[in-house]
Formats: C-alpha cells, structure tokens, sequence
C-alpha cells in the first residue's frame, strides 16, 4: 500500500447507524501523521462534520466516494449501497461476506468486477486471531441491557440513541426488584465482558458459560433460564445451542437476545430465526411465550462510547497501513474470491 495513504470516510447509509469508524480527535492523529483524510457529510453521524473540519479533514458530499480517485481507500461500517455495480477502491468495513450470508456473492462479485478489494474489519486480527478492532464490549453491553429491559416490561420502542449514563439510569432503576435468571454464552470475550458490564448494573448476577461449558453442552440447564444472551461468533460450525424443536417443547426460557446475529450463515449458532430484528420493532415473537432481540448493529445505540472506543483501536492499524495484519486481511478476501470461481 501507499506510504502516504489517503482514507476517506464515507456516510453511512443505514438510516439508524449513527457510528463513525473515525472519530474527529483520532482523524486529527491521522492528518497529523501526514494522511490526507476525505470526511463525507452526514446528519445522522453522532460527530459533528465541523469537528472533522476543525481537525483538517476535507469535507464532501454524502456519498461521493464512488467518483473518488482509486487511491483512496473507503472507510466505513456497515453494508454499501446497492450501486455503483462496479466497485474500484479499497474499501474497510464490516462487509459479512465469507461465511455464505444473503448478498454475500453479489457483493464479492461488485468488487470482482471493478477490481476493488474488500479489507474486512472482521478479519483484521493479530497472530494469534484475536480482532483488533471491535464493537463487541458494547455490543454485548446493549444487547445484554435491551433484554433486560424487554424482560422488565420497560423497553420502549421505538428504539433511539442515547447516551450510556441515560441507559445505566434506565438499568438502575430496577436493580432492587426481582430479576430475571440470565445466561450469558462466550461470557469470557469481549462482547460477554460487555454483557455481564450492563447486567451488574442491573442489578444482576448471570450464569456465565464460555467454551468448556459449549463444548458439551447442557441443554436443559441452558433452557431452564430465563434471557439467553449469546455473544459468541464462531469460524467453524458447532452444534446449535438452541434449535425450533427446542423451543417446541415449551422451555422457561422466554427472551432470546442473539447478539452475534450471524443469521443466514452455515455457522450460526442459533437457527431459530431467519432475520433480524429492528429499532422500530426490536423484539420478535418466535413461539408462544418465546420472544427474540436480534438487531445487528446494537453499540450504534450508544453512538458516540461506541464510536471512541472503536475510532481508537482501528486508527492504531490504520497508522500501519501496509503491515502484515492487513495482508492477511487482505488475504481472506483473496481465498473468498477464489472460492466463487
């Protein structure tokens, strides 16, 4: 890659994602390490756009990344617009597209057919696998604090943004009634970490099951709880931790809150469901007293802890653009392609 990359943040199109990859005080390192650094407009962004101006970015129209020069590389976080058919640049983003998911072939083939390159944040990971960039901690926080609230009867819909000292209020309010038996799964990563964060703020105390408790699983003992809170993202098929006939024989458990929402892949760990839930109807009836939270871009309720936190950890990697962690990033795409072939 290019010794003085040049990044362009573009805005996100999903009307609800409110995150930015690249908060102003970290874009401010970057320009200050002699990046150039495009910032696209956008209202919904929980950063103002005078903030990145302010810290020497460039400012331009929402969406004009598709005419950019091809050596800009495209930050973002979730799914791109359907067009351009063709996609040139590099992109970084969370692209969900090499474990078989719904679109995942069309957009491998937009960049096999401009000659782009998908740098998939999923996948920017050290030696040792673990990812380097992540929303986990707060995704696993709200997810964990939504079902909560859902299994008080307190969750208002529809969802909005707030602020986490507003969500802990909310949280905190119920800490001294009764409270629902809770289990968490992958209670020792980041997301987990994130999850049982919110529940001792609760009020709290779950059942906390990590891999030797997934690799034989109890499922009666897993049914017996109330909330299951699952925070685990596996790269290679297990078996499922709760299937339909499961739910057919009328278990306690009662909320479901799938905060990996790997739905539609070979290697989801709960397929009971084929898509996700939203802001504006966040929980699912899947049977008869059994209820489901599964919303794909949850730390975005919390936009700006989120945002920092993330900005942070992807901007170290972004400093050392070129490195081997891109090119094994770079790498799985590679091998994703060939595999369409």
């Amino acid at each position: 890659m290019s010794q003085q990359p040049r990044l362009w943040v573009r805005h996100e199109t999903r009307p609800t994602e409110r995150r930015a990859p690249v908060v102003p005080d970290d874009a401010r390192r970057l320009v200050g390490k002699g990046f150039a650094v495009t910032v696209e407009e956008s209202a919904q962004r929980a950063f103002p756009i005078s903030a990145y101006a302010d810290a020497g970015c460039r400012i331009v129209p929402a969406g004009s990344w598709a005419d950019a020069g091809r050596d800009e590389i495209i930050v973002g976080l979730k799914e791109l617009p359907d067009t351009p058919d063709a996609l040139v640049h590099r992109h970084v983003f969370f692209g969900h597209a090499y474990k078989g998911q719904d679109g995942a072939a069309a957009l491998l083939g937009r960049f096999a057919a401009g000659g782009g390159t998908l740098l998939d944040m999923e996948y920017l990971v050290d030696d040792a696998g673990r990812r380097l960039a992540a929303f986990g901690y707060w995704a696993g926080y709200v997810g964990a604090a939504l079902a909560v609230l859902q299994s008080r009867g307190e969750l208002t819909v529809p969802l909005a943004p707030r602020s986490q000292a507003e969500l802990d209020a909310e949280l905190a309010r119920g800490a001294a009634g009764p409270q629902p038996r809770v289990l968490v799964i992958g209670a020792l990563g980041r997301c987990g970490q994130g999850a049982r964060a919110a529940l001792e703020v609760a009020g709290i105390t779950p059942t906390g099951w990590d891999v030797a408790e997934t690799r034989d699983l109890d499922k009666a003992a897993l049914l017996a709880h109330d909330v299951l809170v699952n925070t685990v993202l596996t790269t290679r098929p297990v078996p499922p931790f709760v299937t339909p006939e499961d739910l057919d024989t009328g278990p306690r458990l009662s909320l479901i809150c799938d905060v990996t929402c790997d739905v539609t892949s070979a290697l989801n760990v709960l397929p009971i469901y084929t898509s996700v839930t939203s802001w504006p109807e966040p929980v699912r009836r899947l049977r008869e007293g059994v209820d489901l939270i599964a919303i794909d871009n949850l730390p975005s309720l919390l936009p700006a802890e989120a945002s920092v936190a993330f900005s942070g950890e992807l901007t170290e990697q972004l400093l050392s653009l070129g490195n081997p962690v891109w090119d094994r990033c770079e790498a799985v795409y590679r091998k994703a392609q060939n595999a369409q072939m």
